[in-house]
Parts: C-alpha cells; sequence; structure tokens
C-alpha cells in the first residue's frame, strides 16, 4: 500500500507541476496583460499544490526525499503526469482547451478527494477546490469567447479541441495504482467522474459553437512514465537551477 499510495500522490504533484510550468512559459508573451496575469496566478496556484503534494509524497516514501528533490532531481521516466498536461502551450487556443480539459476534471476531482479517508489529502483537496473552480470558471469563458468569436478564434479553438482531445482520456483511467489506493478509501475513482466532466464540456461547447471531437483516438502512457518528446525539454528548464547550483531551496 505505501508504495501505491506515493506513486498516486505523485502523479497528482506532477500534473500539477508540470501545467504550472507550461503556464509560466507565457510571462512576457500572453495576448494582453491581464491574461499573462491571470495565466501567472493559475500556474502559481498549481505550483501551490504540487508543493503540498510533493511533500506528503516525500513523507510517505520516507527516504528523506523533500519537494525539491522529488520536484527537480527525478530522470524523465520517473515523472508520471498525464500526457495532456505537458503538451505545447501552441497558440492561445491550445493552451486554452488544455486549461479547460484540466480543469474540468480536477474540479469533481477535488471533490470527491475531499471526502478522502487520508487527512492530508482531504485538507488539500479542500483548499484546491477553491482554486481550480475558478480555474474552470475562467478557461470556460475563454473557450466561449473564442469558439463564438471570430471566424478565425473559432477556428484555432475548433483545431485545438481536435488536436487534445484525445488525450484527456488518460486522466479517467484507472490502473492497479489507482484502483489500490482508491479501494482503500483513499482515492478517487476517475472512471466515476467521466460523466461529470462531459456534462460540462458538452454544456461549455455548446455555448461555444463548437463540434465536440470524435472519440476516434486516445493516447496514455504517462502514469508508467512513457511520455512525449516534450516532457524531456520542460524537465532541461525546470531542473537547470537545482542541477546547476545543488542544494537551492524552492
Amino acid at each position: 500500500m505505501p508504495d501505491a499510495k506515493f506513486k498516486y500522490v505523485l502523479r497528482l504533484a506532477d500534473d500539477q507541476l508540470i501545467l504550472g510550468q507550461r503556464l509560466g512559459e507565457w510571462c512576457g508573451h500572453a495576448p494582453t496583460l491581464e491574461e499573462e496575469l491571470a495565466l501567472a496566478n493559475i500556474g502559481l496556484d498549481l505550483l501551490g499544490q504540487a508543493r503540498s503534494l510533493f511533500t506528503y509524497a516525500g513523507e510517505i516514501e520516507g527516504k528523506g526525499r523533500g519537494e525539491d528533490e522529488l520536484a527537480f532531481l527525478r530522470p524523465e521516466r520517473e515523472y508520471l503526469n498525464a500526457l495532456l498536461v505537458e503538451q505545447p502551450n501552441g497558440d492561445f487556443a491550445v493552451t486554452i482547451v488544455r486549461q479547460f480539459f484540466h480543469a474540468a476534471f480536477m474540479v469533481p476531482f477535488w471533490s470527491a478527494m475531499a471526502a478522502s479517508s487520508d487527512e492530508t489529502l482531504s485538507a488539500i483537496a479542500a483548499k484546491s477546490l477553491k482554486e481550480v473552480e475558478y480555474h474552470l470558471r475562467h478557461s470556460s469563458e475563454w473557450v466561449i469567447r473564442l469558439g463564438d468569436g471570430t471566424a478565425e478564434s473559432h477556428r484555432r479553438t475548433q483545431d485545438a479541441l481536435e488536436e487534445l482531445w484525445g488525450y484527456a482520456s488518460e486522466l479517467f483511467e484507472m490502473d492497479e495504482v489507482a484502483l489500490e489506493v482508491q479501494q482503500s478509501g483513499i482515492g478517487v475513482d476517475a472512471a466515476a467522474l467521466k460523466p461529470e466532466w462531459d456534462a460540462t464540456v458538452n454544456a461549455v461547447l455548446e455555448r461555444a459553437s463548437l463540434t465536440r471531437p470524435a472519440d476516434s483516438w486516445s493516447q496514455s502512457g504517462g502514469r508508467t512514465g512513457q511520455h512525449s518528446e516534450h516532457l524531456g525539454h520542460i524537465l532541461s528548464e525546470l531542473q537547470y537551477m537545482q542541477r546547476t547550483y545543488p542544494g537551492l531551496s524552492w
């Protein structure tokens, strides 16, 4: 059980860390100053969640590794984030759709996790839920604005949906690790969250005059350390300071 629980918490931490890093890449590049601040603040929310989760993962592991070691000093294959969060920012529409998919999942996830028998995870979930509810509202409003905007913004957003759709399914996978933690009363049945995610996505896409993509493909592997070519490039920047100047504290 401890090993499964460690991996489970590490997966959650890695999701928030990598997506937070992606959003940070928009600093100095967002379409407006207001949106640059919004994306940066969402990224900081995710990094805060990651820090809490990494700290707890280190306690579960019991090998003396803290948040810095777990966040910055692992090789690529030891990261267990979903493939969705490591996908490149692309244009603004891609970033917004990626954020929308993730937030639409994390709202019901943290809501369910708040009832966990693990007091630490329950507390992290209660705090994180307030943050991701804003993330979902922010990204939903942008999907609607872009989808129901100009012909160009509509096209780009529809293209982003098609590009990222197949990565979303990994969020709902329940492998042996997830099942063991869920059956112990600690984790969440991610597969059971799919209907709520579908309802959220369908409602927003309808308001945005966008077409839900067909379930014609899916891609997974991130939960077992099998990543796209993009993660290595993220880690080369993310880990640079800690590897160049060992011992830095977050």
